[in-house]
């Protein structure tokens, strides 16, 4: 049977890994709801206009679709705006597909709703929404007008591979600032890869018993991953460190930060635990979750070096990820 599919931010970093995954399915209708019709139009799908800023502009998007996978919004600027797009553009979206009578709605939420953490093994419903920014606050706002219509949300947390320009840059621009690697201060990070988090996200708004309404599933890899790893494999990778480089106390690291907003937000991330698990979500997906980051990573290394403009490895070393496996 055909399953016709709306998705929104197909255009964007995990929109368009969502899409990937629906390309590659069989019997899926895709309509894209789009701001600005692409230069060269796939065929094969239909792209109709809708803007969350601007309700009357979504009418009739969700008609005579099945399932709603919403992966578009803002992140950071203007907090009205924000609200203008996450908070109130959802609830539109969401009223709009209620009135088509669309059977499955998936958000592509965030688990930062949680606010700063330590997290450790945290699983749906054991730790409160308290988002501390309006980024967070108008997404935990999108997320209940999703979760009250009967959706399911999609909490990630860290998502790497390609298309990322805000995980590894970021770890990226903290590694020059400490000039070292952490010194046993680095806690446990959930992450995931973009097309694994793509392929949750159909299958979520295509596969499975209708009736699973209302749920929040944490889409993070089984294995949790040390920062100290994750800062070393980055830093070796494309030689940000010298082999010898030195460990730096969380106090340095704090003073080396000061005047690198980039680094010192994701200095705070990365100095505590944000590890949040649910194991009913790749058995009701029916998704693979596949290696973790130190398999993942190398995949990825020459898109994110073309994009960061490194030079290429030298020699045939190995990264750290490679060699602790």
């Amino acid at each position: 049977m055909t399953r016709r599919l709306l998705i929104t931010g197909s255009s964007g970093f995990i929109g368009g890994h969502v899409l990937k995954a629906a390309r590659a399915a069989e019997d899926v209708r895709l309509r894209l709801l789009v701001r600005t019709p692409p230069a060269t139009p796939d065929p094969d799908v239909e792209y109709v206009y809708g803007d969350l800023t601007g309700a009357d502009s979504l009418r009739g998007a969700c008609a005579d679709v099945d399932a709603v996978v919403h992966c578009a919004g803002l992140i950071g600027g203007d907090a009205e705006l924000l609200r203008q797009v996450n908070d109130l553009g959802t609830r539109a979206l969401v009223d709009e597909a209620r009135r088509a009578g669309v059977t499955r709605f998936v958000y592509l939420g965030t688990a930062a709703v949680h606010g700063r953490g330590p997290f450790r093994d945290a699983r749906p419903g054991e730790v409160p929404v308290a988002p501390a920014s309006d980024t967070s606050r108008t997404r935990a706002a999108a997320e209940e007008h999703v979760l009250k219509a009967g959706g399911t949300v999609l909490r990630p947390h860290l998502v790497h591979g390609r298309g990322d320009r805000w995980v590894i840059p970021g770890i990226l621009a903290l590694l020059r600032a400490l000039g070292g690697l952490p010194d046993g201060w680095a806690g446990l990070q959930s992450m995931i890869d973009a097309e694994t988090l793509g392929r949750v996200a159909f299958a979520a708004a295509t596969t499975g018993p209708a009736d699973r309404v209302g749920r929040v599933h944490y889409v993070t890899h089984p294995d949790p991953v040390a920062g100290e790893l994750l800062l070393s494999t980055v830093a070796e990778t494309f030689g940000i460190l010298t082999e010898d480089a030195p460990r730096i106390s969380a106090e340095t690291a704090r003073q080396r930060v000061l005047d690198h907003p980039a680094a010192r937000h994701h200095l705070g991330m990365l100095a505590v635990d944000h590890w949040f698990t649910d194991e009913h979500l790749w058995s009701e997906s029916g998704v693979e979750p596949g290696d973790g980051f130190a398999g993942r990573f190398p995949e990825y290394a020459d898109w994110y070096r073309g994009q960061a403009g490194l030079p290429p490895p030298e020699g045939t070393r190995r990264p750290a990820c490679e060699r602790t496996r």
